[in-house]
């Protein structure tokens, strides 16, 4: 069986998994699904100066501290980010990185480098001086159901900007040698946004899915990411 931890996006949290986790778990599956230091049920951390590194840092510990190995370390949208950088400090605790619907940097690279011009200004005129992204809106996000977009908000949380300014760290010979998976949510309004990196997964032989739903795909196609996780495992999984 396989070790699957899930890294959530832009102020969400562990709990954005609960529909794709228990799929997971039900095929016997170890998966963890951590919330990041500063969002969802660890908001109350948000004045603690956080930012890429305290995210990379969330996720390497716990690899560390429950003594994981030959991960699966799946990241979603700014999660993207996250693993690269969890790949380049500990890339011999991973078997595989997916990036769902995520960013995927350069050495070097911000988040912020990569977000289109339009969606750059329409977030730092929201930012102001306040160093916080308030949580996009549901429709952009493809949620079009209003019980689940009503659902989604309470839950979202402010991120902090100080993650979007952190280039990820360096990688070496062995992250750069880990396999990689891209998953493009091909049916919201994101789309473009990540489409940029869907073309640089391909252009690099990476395994490739879409899915035709919006770029909350764990909650509007669980089923769908599911599959596409458990085909993973069966493929880069490892026997405990």
């Amino acid at each position: 069986m396989a070790c699957i931890v899930l890294v959530h996006g832009t102020g969400s949290g562990g709990w954005c998994w609960k529909k794709v986790a228990p799929l997971l778990r039900a095929a016997g599956h170890e998966v963890y699904a951590p919330t990041l230091t500063g969002v969802g049920d660890r908001s109350h951390l948000l004045k603690c100066g956080i930012n890429l590194t305290t995210h990379i840092t969330d996720i390497a510990n716990l690899l560390f501290y429950e003594d994981l190995s030959d991960v699966i370390l799946v990241g979603h949208s700014y999660a993207g980010m996250v693993i690269t950088g969890v790949a380049s400090k500990v890339p011999e605790r991973l078997r595989l990185l997916v990036y769902l619907d995520a960013y995927v940097p350069e050495e070097g690279q911000t988040e912020r480098e990569l977000w289109p011009p339009k969606m750059r200004a329409e977030i730092e005129a929201d930012e102001a001086d306040k160093g916080l992204r308030s949580p996009p809106s549901p429709t952009l996000l493809g949620i079009t159901d209003p019980g689940m977009a009503e659902w989604y908000l309470k839950r979202m949380t402010p991120h902090p900007m100080a993650t979007y300014d952190e280039p990820v760290p360096p990688g070496n010979a062995s992250s750069a040698a880990l396999p990689r998976m891209f998953i493009h949510c091909i049916g919201g309004p994101t789309t473009p946004v990540f489409a940029p990196f869907a073309r640089k997964a391909q252009d690099r032989g990476w395994e490739y899915h879409e899915i035709v739903t919006g770029h909350e795909a764990i909650l509007t196609a669980p089923e769908e990411v599911a599959r596409i996780l458990l085909s993973s495992a069966v493929t880069y999984g490892a026997n405990k």
